[in-house]
């Protein structure tokens, strides 16, 4: 017996949104917990919001174009308003900037230490925005145009911002001895 439609079976509407969500959360669940546990440090509360940005996710799920954007903005929101319930007012702060001596590189110290809870230390003294616009670029990986997207900001200020961040954390590390004269 035919149906009397061409091609791949369609899902009832509320299947294909559930598979979407699925397909969403197999592809950007590590991401978005790795990024959330950089900006709280607390492993358990960070698979929490994980959880619950596919849960909002899932509730905006119709007409996205950009899932990866969509997602790292809802978990950034569900984050702050986390920190802002925990301790008022504390954020984030900041990161680096490229350097033409033959200290190493920021991306190189980066790199090294991203794995290493120095870096994670040094990014706690920064900027909120600093912070924020190092993880999502630096060790996330977002391009500008994302990471504005995710932001609310424009694409020079994510870059500006980058390179103050870089720079300020370039400072941090000068004091602290990471770059030998």
């Amino acid at each position: 017996m035919s149906i009397g439609f061409k091609g791949k079976m369609q899902l009832p509407k509320h299947e294909h949104s559930r598979d979407k969500i699925v397909e969403w959360y197999d592809a950007y669940s590590v991401a978005i917990f790795k990024y959330i546990l950089k900006l709280i440090k607390d492993e358990q509360q960070a698979e929490d919001l994980m959880q619950d940005t596919f849960m909002k996710a899932y509730t905006y799920r119709k007409n996205i174009d950009y899932p990866k954007t969509f997602l790292y903005k809802i978990a950034r929101n569900i984050t702050i308003d986390y920190i802002r319930k925990r301790k008022p007012v504390r954020m984030f702060e900041g990161f680096f900037s490229m350097q033409k001596d033959p200290s190493p590189s920021v991306e190189s110290i980066i790199e090294i230490r991203e794995s290493s809870q120095e870096l994670y230390d040094a990014l706690d003294v920064l900027k909120s925005a600093y912070r924020e616009a190092i993880i999502l670029r630096e060790i996330e990986g977002l391009s500008v145009r994302e990471t504005a997207e995710v932001l609310g900001w424009s694409e020079s200020k994510v870059k500006s911002t980058t390179f103050r961040g870089k720079k300020a954390l370039q400072n941090h590390f000068a004091k602290e001895g990471v770059f030998h004269e």
